[in-house]
């Protein structure tokens, strides 16, 4: 992999670094990961790590029960306990570790991607974003021992259907008497994972076919990005409306069939990148010394290419979660009784004005996942371009 040029500065000893450096800034990190950061005025890392360590201990003293019998649990609540011990562990070590490399200052080279690391830590909207994204996805991981009652649980419904909001039910009931509160939080884990599996899927395709277009050239380019045009030019949801319709509904095939026709706008994006790339310096090195065009592409180009990637990677996930929504929404997404925020919002549509809840709280939290992954998106769109970094 190239890496891009260095900067050599100093660093002083102010800010950050001399609060880490005063005596007990081990301890501290070691007490409460992320309150020496905080102190040294890096709220948004810090706060992650705190957040995260806090939350972890609450949901390990309060629902010590549900935590023992994950051992022997289904790998969902595995899944879990892998999850809690990961973050505990990870938001501590973090914490010391960057506490003991303030300890020792000197003058060091600073890549591109530090600097891009910097440039979006000063970005408060994006750090908040961000916050925001790990915490979605440690509740949607952490679920099975959040979640205050199963999601697919009915209760009486002569007495618990469509209830507002009351201790045993934070969020109310729907109308078959099931938690919202559970069906919301195991709807998270549907909801965001079709987003990230999907845009995964779509954005390895989108690279490779891109590298290759733009490396090869010619017939090559013009073969894939002709290919590129047809696919862009089917109307997407009526194209995924169909493919459905033909085959039955299911998680599986709703991830294979977003991953399969997201790809084309990272080809162009990755396109244009490696048509650039490949007149500099160090990939006309490569090719004087006999490397493998495989090797040139993989180990040159594409690392290189990688922060539109990242960008448009981000921006995606929000537009794909919206998109499984609206699927969801009719009927030819996620089905029941598998809770997901499209298909409750759909289940609540008939019942906005009794039960305004239904459709209110998923619907929401539509908004603000996708509202966090747009403003992450932004963040990184100015942090990975020099010319925007201030």
């Amino acid at each position: 992999m190239s890496r891009g040029p260095e900067t050599v500065v100093e660093q002083p000893v102010s800010g950050y670094a001399a609060s880490a450096r005063r005596p007990g800034g081990r301890g501290l990190s070691a007490v409460l990961p992320g309150l020496p950061q905080l102190l040294g005025g890096r709220w948004g890392t810090g706060a992650m790590a705190l957040l995260t360590w806090l939350g972890m201990g609450l949901i390990l003293a309060a629902r010590s029960d549900r935590v023992l019998a994950a051992t022997a649990g289904g790998w969902d609540q595995r899944v879990a306990l892998a999850t809690l011990l990961l973050a505990l562990l990870a938001s501590w070590i973090w914490s010391w570790r960057e506490v003991a490399e303030a300890d020792r200052l000197k003058t060091v080279g600073v890549s591109q991607w530090d600097l891009a690391v910097r440039a979006f830590s000063k970005n408060r909207t994006a750090v908040a974003g961000m916050i925001v994204i790990v915490g979605l996805y440690l509740v949607a991981l952490l679920t099975p021992f959040i979640a205050p009652h199963d999601p697919n649980t009915q209760y009486d419904l002569l007495t618990n259907r469509l209830v507002g909001m009351s201790a045993e039910h934070p969020l109310g009931t729907d109308q078959f008497a099931r938690d919202v509160l559970s069906r919301l939080l195991y709807g998270a884990r549907i909801s965001l994972s079709i987003g990230f599996v999907a845009v995964g899927i779509s954005v390895t395709i989108g690279t490779l076919l891109g590298a290759i277009a733009g490396f090869f050239g010619g017939f090559i380019d013009g073969a894939i990005m002709r290919f590129v045009d047809m696919v862009i030019s089917f109307p997407r949801l009526i194209l995924l409306i169909t493919i459905i319709a033909i085959f039955e509904p299911s998680i599986f095939l709703i991830i294979t069939v977003l991953g399969l026709t997201l790809w084309p706008s990272t080809a162009r994006i990755v396109r244009g990148e490696v048509l650039s790339l490949r007149e500099r310096e160090f990939v006309q090195a490569a090719e004087a010394l006999g490397y493998p065009k495989k090797r040139i592409i993989l180990r040159h180009l594409i690392p290189n290419a990688l922060a539109p990637v990242i960008v448009a990677a981000t921006l995606g996930i929000g537009n794909t979660i919206v998109l499984e929504a609206g699927l969801s929404f009719l009927g030819l997404g996620v089905q029941p009784p598998t809770p997901s925020w499209g298909t409750m919002v759909a289940a609540g549509r008939n019942n906005l004005l009794g039960a305004w809840w239904l459709s209110t709280f998923p619907g929401l939290a539509i908004v603000f996942t996708v509202l966090s992954f747009n403003l992450v998106g932004d963040g990184l769109r100015d942090a990975l371009d020099p010319r925007l970094r201030s």
